[in-house]
């Protein structure tokens, strides 16, 4: 489990195409200085496997079914993504509870710059839009945000300088995608409250 407050803004060092699924060599020194092998990292919002790590980087296997359903297939070496290690048991919540199970890939629409933040407008998924409200929360790239306005294609957030200093948040662009994931809450509540749902389904 996250807390979508991002650690380190991190690099892919080499991205190895391996027929049905992708190796990605992470840099982050800091989300690695105590990384074991089976550990989880979130990248860009996706909780990876850490398969080993050396010298601050570490690597990580995707499988097809991740890469077709977030934007890692797009990293290439260079790329900055977001780095966070899950939540030690009894640490600060200091986002939401953010699980790193990516739900749709949104697209940066536009930023409208203010004094010192600036409001990004974010395309999401017509399926994704009923999770979604004002002042509620979402992971965008597996950054914790507080959705200002939600409309049915669209939504907004305000991006702090800290946010925009030290996320992927601060330098993407209209055109760029982002990894969802709403509030798990919202998705749980729904299924209690769906009339059609099989009772025995959700008991056991």
């Amino acid at each position: 489990m996250f807390t979508g407050i991002v650690e380190e803004l991190g690099e892919v060092v080499e991205a190895q195409e391996l027929g049905d699924s992708s190796r990605f060599r992470f840099r982050g020194p800091l989300v690695t200085k105590d990384a074991r092998h089976g550990d989880s990292i979130a990248v860009n919002g996706v909780c990876l496997t850490v398969v080993d790590t050396q010298d601050g980087e570490f690597t990580a296997d995707v499988m097809a079914e991740t890469l077709k359903r977030t934007s890692l297939g797009a990293l290439a070496p260079g790329s900055r993504v977001n780095l966070e290690r899950p939540m030690a048991l009894g640490g600060r919540l200091g986002g939401h509870l953010v699980q790193g199970h990516v739900d749709g890939v949104g697209e940066i629409v536009r930023r409208t710059p203010g004094e010192r933040w600036e409001v990004v407008a974010v395309a999401l998924p017509a399926e994704l839009s009923r999770y979604v409200v004002a002042k509620g929360s979402i992971a965008v790239d597996g950054v914790s945000l507080t959705v200002v306005a939600a409309e049915r294609d669209h939504f907004t957030v305000s991006l702090i300088p800290t946010t925009l200093a030290a996320t992927t948040l601060g330098f993407k662009q209209p055109g760029d995608p982002v990894n969802l994931e709403v509030d798990v809450l919202a998705k749980y509540v729904e299924r209690l409250l769906d009339q059609d749902a099989d009772p025995a389904g959700v008991a056991g």
